[in-house]
């Protein structure tokens, strides 16, 4: 049973990169990010939106970092991390965990928007303390585990035309 009321407030922790890599690896398109956040929030109390972003040193992200400020999205940005042997990582796991456990004591639900399976300790931890936990990402990328601990997963791929953007569409929001 989805329990859902205005009075709830919850927050909305974006994992840009999960997202980004499932809506382009899936479908060839990028994430719709206004509705994925409209969906999260479902006419409850928004306390606040993080999107964890990775910042290349081209910079070319930039303009996507601006749109998701005009969103109301927080940026949390991380350069991307290159290695001997070119070898890249950007990664924000720990720092979603620690910001999510940061605000819970002021929140109703906590929404995480990834299919990281790595996110069950902190999904499980959260629902100890009481939090009701959401995780919003594709279904056929997202961990079996992470979909299971959570209260409820709401699958993107249900409604493609709404949380995608296609080559087309992209075009015609500029």
């Amino acid at each position: 049973m989805t329990i859902k009321n205005k009075g709830q407030r919850v927050a909305v922790f974006l994992d840009v990169q999960n997202l980004y890599h499932s809506a382009k690896n899936l479908y060839n398109a990028r994430v719709n990010f206004d509705k994925v956040i409209e969906i999260a929030v479902s006419k409850r109390t928004l306390i606040r939106a993080f999107a964890y972003v990775i910042k290349t040193k081209t910079g070319e992200e930039k303009s996507f970092f601006e749109a998701l400020t005009s969103l109301g999205i927080e940026t949390r940005i991380k350069d991307l991390q290159e290695f001997h042997g070119g070898f890249k990582k950007g990664d924000w796991d720990v720092g979603i965990a620690v910001d999510a456990i940061r605000m819970s004591p002021g929140l109703d639900v906590v929404i995480l928007v990834t299919g990281d399976g790595d996110f069950v300790p902190l999904v499980d931890y959260l629902k100890n303390r009481g939090k009701r936990v959401e995780v919003i990402g594709f279904e056929r990328s997202a961990s079996l585990k992470l979909k299971e601990a959570a209260d409820e997963f709401i699958n993107l791929e249900d409604n493609t035309k709404r949380f995608l953007l296609t080559k087309k569409r992209q075009k015609g929001k500029n």
